[in-house]
């Protein structure tokens, strides 16, 4: 007889790891106990030595789909005498390092029972097991005990009860587990949040009110959706002019995959994407129409499927697609109360489809594209957050708190990188009154108090001013496409020299000029810039970024002088003429981004913004056309890749009246080839590609395929956001590289 002991950390609560154990112990006739602890699960077994060699074999090949075990620690003890196995009351001490699994979409078996007749979870929205359902968006802390969830607020029926209590049944300990009798129930709020009617009838009437056009205010699983019939343009426009959101795409959910194909191309790697647990919006190409203003001028459809009870209820009530947008106004987080958000969304949703769940923390649904046939996480909230990065070796204890646009926050715990939901930019009070409780959230969850915090070293950034009130741990500033390039670096474990190309829109430079075509070699004792795009004038600062037409005018005035290109007053013009002949607010920029708008705007698919990367993403849906085409011409000199000659060549194309996509596919093989020209000057074998830029399928695939050609190594962002939604990761990084030359030092 022997006894062993284990000790294992890593997503083992709430995936009904216990039950497994237990079971496993039972049929090997092995005694013992197993328990949640803060750090994880901790196992004593005791039997022969051939009962515990299987036990511990099929510990590894046989765990719940969605646990994922990171350390095992195991020792032999003397043996204890058991005489039975029996799961033990969660030990709370410690400290908190058990990994919170993020929310689940519902699996198989519990759709099953909500759409059979004769179960008792018959068309109840509230249906979950240890397979699926709220885990994050309802845990207040640690370990992930009922006690310690939102779910709290709901004692279980006895036939509930029963359920959870027994080692045997799917829902054995399923924190959020509930039924009609016992659980949560829906209500259907008029615009003034007076109740008309609960329960099924709620759900009902909201389906009736979506297909007469209405626009309905769904509670769900992290927050609000904005719900409206997607082939009724009159209802999709209306969504617009309310939400004050004139161009940038809506979200689909569909209620099946089978309508969803009948309007997108989907991939195998697609179909896993939108049918896994994590069910994210996956960007597609479309092939048959919605309503126009559903994504206007786009090629693609961010669809996605029904992933709670509820959801899958209301979309079978309606059978056709719909937007399902976040619930909020413009820069301000998603609503998660339904009073809150009776108040917030007032003019905008017509009634509310709402709960009593009370939910923890807002979380948006994540967003992915699939790019060199690799899922790339764009935005990474439900279903991925709050899981860590994880690294090889130790670091300190630090909050990073990432940039101002699609804001997310970091934690480092030992070799651990926990990245927040996706906060979004902070452009409100709402929106930093969310950011500042993400960052205490982190903190309380985890008990951790942080030893430095870090900052982007833009001096008017509001996560950068957070951070500098904070008194009670020094604060570190990190250049902004260090931290891009060190964020790929982690996600890929590299250790360099790597030669980072770190494009995007915008970036606070160590010279005080905005950084954004960048090349940082970067190695064990820091980055070295060592090439940029050529700097250009940015006439006007912000309102530039959102008129793509004064940087083409720009452009133009720096390569001939005085010119009439453009539509412009003869008062705009004279006001741009004067700004750039006295440098007065126009800022010079490095800025592949805006380069990629400039050119937009040159060929008249894009002079005015109204969202973030809308000149850039119709410059890379034109070149989608053309699958392959020359580069246009360009020099590198000192490190500096001069545009103008293919600004050049572009205006004699347009004065030849050369197709746009032609055009457009020959300006993105230029910036690859801009690519491969850098590094083959530098010499670096190792290539990462970083940044907002290289959310552009067509450039990073274009990039990469001729680099490959090259025969150098490529690296581009998968699991960490390639926008300043990796910041904080690249922060956390950066950090830890600067405390270690202090202690060295």
């Amino acid at each position: 007889m022997e006894r062993i002991r284990y000790e294992i950390n890593g997503v083992v609560q709430g995936v009904g790891f216990r039950p497994f154990i237990y079971r496993l112990a039972v049929e090997q006739h092995l005694n013992g106990w197993v328990l949640n602890s803060s750090q994880g699960v901790i196992i004593e077994v005791e039997g022969s030595v051939k009962d515990l060699r299987l036990f511990d074999r099929r510990l590894y090949s046989e765990t719940p789909p969605n646990a994922h075990m990171t350390r095992i620690f195991s020792e032999k003890l003397e043996p204890a005498g058991y005489r039975a196995f029996e799961i033990r009351q969660s030990n709370e001490e410690g400290i908190k390092t058990t990994l919170i699994l993020p929310d689940l979409a519902t699996c198989d078996l519990c759709q099953d029972e909500v759409f059979d007749p004769e179960n008792r979870r018959y068309r109840y929205p509230f249906t979950n097991c240890t397979h699926c359902g709220p885990r994050y968006t309802i845990i207040e802390n640690l370990p992930y005990d009922r006690q310690y969830t939102t779910m709290k607020a709901f004692p279980m029926c006895d036939e509930c009860r029963e359920e959870y209590l027994n080692p045997y049944d799917r829902r054995f300990h399923a924190q959020p587990n509930a039924c009609p009798q016992c659980g949560p129930h829906l209500e259907f709020w008029a615009s003034n949040g007076e109740v008309i009617v609960t329960h099924d009838d709620a759900l009902i009437l909201a389906g009736l009110a979506v297909r007469g056009g209405k626009i309905v205010a769904v509670k769900g699983l992290g927050g609000f959706h904005l719900i409206a019939n997607a082939r009724n343009e009159e209802a999709v426009q209306t969504l617009r002019e309310r939400k004050n959101r004139p161009h940038k795409p809506f979200a689909v959910m569909f209620p099946d995959i089978n309508m969803l194909r009948e309007y997108c191309e989907v991939s195998g790697i697609e179909h896993e994407l939108l049918t896994c647990s994590v069910a994210p919006i996956v960007l597609l190409r479309r092939k048959q129409a919605l309503a126009p203003s559903v994504a206007p001028d786009n090629p693609n459809i961010g669809a996605f499927l029904p992933y709670t009870p509820l959801h899958q209820l209301l979309m079978t009530e309606l059978n056709i697609p719909v937007i399902a947008t976040s619930g909020n106004k413009t820069d301000e987080p998603i609503c998660i109360d339904e009073n809150e958000a009776v108040e917030r969304l007032a003019g905008i949703a017509d009634v509310f489809l709402v709960h009593n769940r009370p939910i923890v923390r807002p979380i948006d649904d994540s967003v992915v594209r699939v790019i060199n046939g690799a899922p790339v996480i764009l935005r990474r909230a439900r279903g991925y957050a709050p899981l860590p990065i994880e690294m090889e070796d130790e670091l300190p204890t630090m909050l990073a708190v990432g940039g101002q646009q699609k804001n997310t926050i970091a934690l480092s715990h030992g070799k651990r990188l926990f990245l927040s939901q996706h906060v979004g930019n902070l452009e409100t009070v709402a929106a930093l009154e969310a950011f500042e409780r993400t960052a205490r959230d982190l903190e309380n969850i985890y008990e951790i108090t942080p030893q430095v915090i870090i900052a982007d070293k833009h001096p008017d950034y509001e996560a950068r001013k957070f951070a500098d009130r904070q008194t009670d741990a020094p604060v570190v500033h990190v250049q902004h496409h260090y931290a891009h390039v060190l964020s790929g670096m982690a996600e890929h474990l590299l250790d360099g020299p790597v030669l980072g190309v770190a494009w995007d829109g915008t970036g606070y430079g160590d010279d005080g000029t905005i950084w954004g075509g960048e090349f940082l070699r970067v190695d064990d004792d820091g980055y070295q810039r060592v090439a940029h795009l050529r700097t250009f004038s940015l006439p006007g600062g912000e309102a530039a970024i959102k008129e793509p037409r004064r940087i083409a005018f720009a452009l133009l005035y720096e390569i001939f002088g005085d010119h009439e290109w453009g539509n412009f007053t003869s008062e705009e013009r004279k006001v741009l003429h004067q700004m750039l002949d006295k440098n007065l607010n126009s800022p010079r920029t490095s800025s592949a981004g805006r380069l990629f708008d400039a050119v937009s705007a040159l060929l008249g698919l894009c002079e005015e913004s109204t969202f973030e990367a809308q000149a850039a993403m119709a410059l890379e849906f034109a070149a989608e056309i053309i699958p392959h085409a020359r580069a246009y011409p360009f020099t590198v000199a000192d490190g500096v890749i001069d545009w103008e000659p293919m600004v050049k060549e572009l205006l004699d194309d347009i004065l030849r009246k050369r197709d746009v996509p032609y055009m457009a596919s020959r300006v993105h093989a230029t910036f690859s080839h801009m690519i491969r020209t850098v590094a083959d000057e530098v010499g670096e074998q190792h290539v990462l590609l970083t940044g907002g830029c290289f959310q552009n399928r067509y450039l990073t695939e274009t990039t990469i395929r001729e680099m490959h050609r090259a025969g150098y190594t490529m690296y581009w962002h998968q699991a960490v956001p390639p926008n300043d939604g990796g910041l904080s990761i690249g922060q956390l990084i950066a950090g830890a590289r600067l405390m270690q030359k202090d202690k060295q030092e």
